[in-house]
């Protein structure tokens, strides 16, 4: 037995053992990422490194770092080695984008498959596919609204996610009509009683119902974000895992932020002192 361990210590200390080792670890394990947006600003900021945890919903499919070329067959068909839990409604979760599965985004998943969602200026409104009576007993008379014939609703996770965020000097509607005219936006366009009108336009809501199985992004950073709005929901074979903590992090002119090392995701997700201060660290 002595003899078997002091073989496995000479090789994990040698060159081949060593880079075995730390392969092994970004293929199952964590993996390094690096905030480069500010889709999630207020809760994970630019420059901000962190760890992922590779086998939060399953174990996916491991790629080679920076060339994200699969080493081994997507045997299940859904880009995972081992099942897990799928993301919650809430969870900040790390995918491959995709238009392009070499990209990593980082957004909150907002909506399951079968859940509804219409969008305005300013205001998500969710249909929860547990239906009416559930929403009922899950949230406050006036965030609740019926529109289409059944209860949506209205910003359901700024509470509790003190990080969300909406740009007073964006209208992002407005600019949502220009990628619907360019193909280049996943929800449709409604008019819907029960709902404001928005201007004299002949919209005011946005729809899109999530598919079965799949999961609906957004960034924290509403009006300066790339994500499912525009490109439509992510299927389970391109999440990669959750953010776990942050091991290091500097602003744009290189200065480090002590206060975020070591701070774990949820921390910096729920915590709203924390959050308040970060809004001066852009």
């Amino acid at each position: 037995m002595k003899e078997k361990l002091k073989k496995l210590y000479d090789f994990s200390n040698s060159w081949t053992g060593t880079i075995i080792i730390v392969l092994l670890v970004i293929f199952f394990v964590a993996q390094a990422f690096v905030i480069p947006s500010g889709s999630m600003k207020r809760t994970l900021l630019i420059g901000d490194h962190l760890f992922v945890k590779k086998f939060a919903y399953g174990v996916p499919i491991p790629h080679i770092p920076w060339l994200e070329i699969p080493v081994l067959p997507d045997f299940r068909g859904d880009g995972h080695l081992t099942d897990g839990d799928k993301p919650k409604r809430g969870d900040i979760v790390v995918f491959r984008y995709p238009k392009n599965i070499k990209i990593h985004y980082v957004k909150r998943c907002v909506a399951l498959g079968d859940d509804e969602i219409l969008f305005q200026e300013k205001k998500l409104y969710i249909h929860f596919r547990e239906g009416d009576e559930w929403i009922k007993k899950h949230y406050p008379k006036d965030k609740i609204f019926r529109v289409m014939d059944k209860l949506w609703v209205l910003n359901p996770y700024m509470l509790k996610y003190p990080g969300i965020q909406y740009d007073k000097n964006v209208d992002l509607f407005k600019e949502m009509l220009l990628y619907l005219s360019a193909g280049k936006l996943a929800m449709k366009p409604l008019m819907l009683d029960g709902l404001p009108k928005y201007d004299d336009l002949i919209v005011n809501a946005f729809y899109y119902k999530v598919p079965k199985d799949r999961f609906f992004m957004m960034g924290d950073n509403r009006d300066h974000s790339n994500d499912s709005r525009f490109w439509g929901s992510v299927p389970y074979r391109d999440i990669v895992g959750k953010p776990w903590f942050v091991y290091f992090s500097w602003d744009k002119n290189y200065k480090i932020r002590w206060n975020r090392i070591g701070r774990s995701v949820k921390e910096l997700s729920l915590n709203k002192e924390f959050i308040d201060k970060s809004v001066s660290l852009k």
